[in-house]
C-alpha cells in the first residue's frame, strides 16, 4: 500500500481547491494518507508515494503554474503511481461531451505520456460570480457559460474511492 499521496492543484477562483481537498479527504477516510496542496507551494516530491495532480481548465488549457509543475517534476512522476484530474465547464450533462472529447491539455499529452498515468478524470467546475474580476464577467456573459456550481461529489468521491482501491 502506498503512503503518503500527494493532491496536487492549481486553482484559479477555489473550485478546483476544494476537490482536491475533498480527494484528499476520501483518500484519508479510506486509509490512505493524502493531502492537498497548491502547486505553487509544492518544494519537492519527497516523501510522496504517489501524486493526483488536477488543475481547472480554461480554453482547453490547465493554468500555467499546474502545466509548470508537471513539467518540473516529470521525471519524479514518472516513478510513481500518478492520476490527473480536470474541471472547468458548467452546466448539466457529460464534461467530455461538452468540451468535444478533450481529456487533456494537448500541449502537455507528450508528458503524459512519459508518465503514463494510472488514469484521468475530467469534472464538471462551478463559477461563483462574486469571486470573477470584472472582466471575466463580460467574458461569461458574452459567451453565455452557466452559472454556479455543476461540480458532482458523488462522481468525485467515487473516483477518489477508485484511486483508494489502486493504491491498497
Amino acid at each position: 500500500m502506498v503512503e503518503n499521496v500527494l493532491v496536487a492543484y492549481a486553482s484559479k477562483h477555489g473550485a478546483t481547491a476544494q476537490i482536491a481537498e475533498r480527494i484528499a479527504l476520501r483518500l484519508t477516510k479510506n486509509g490512505i494518507p493524502a493531502v492537498a496542496q497548491d502547486v505553487r507551494q509544492i518544494a519537492s516530491l519527497q516523501g510522496f508515494g504517489a501524486v493526483l495532480l488536477g488543475s481547472a481548465v480554461y480554453a482547453g488549457a490547465w493554468l500555467k503554474e499546474a502545466a509548470e509543475f508537471l513539467k518540473k517534476y516529470e521525471a519524479e512522476l514518472a516513478k510513481i503511481p500518478v492520476w490527473f484530474f480536470s474541471d472547468g465547464p458548467t452546466g448539466i450533462g457529460d464534461p467530455q461531451k461538452m468540451m468535444e472529447g478533450w481529456d487533456f491539455p494537448e500541449d502537455l499529452k507528450s508528458i503524459s505520456e512519459r508518465i503514463q498515468p494510472r488514469g484521468l478524470a475530467f469534472f464538471h467546475g462551478a463559477i461563483d460570480t462574486t469571486k470573477l474580476k470584472f472582466a471575466e464577467k463580460l467574458i461569461i456573459s458574452a459567451v453565455k457559460v452557466p452559472v454556479g456550481d455543476f461540480r458532482d461529489w458523488d462522481m468525485i468521491n467515487s473516483w477518489a474511492d477508485s484511486v483508494s482501491k489502486a493504491l491498497q
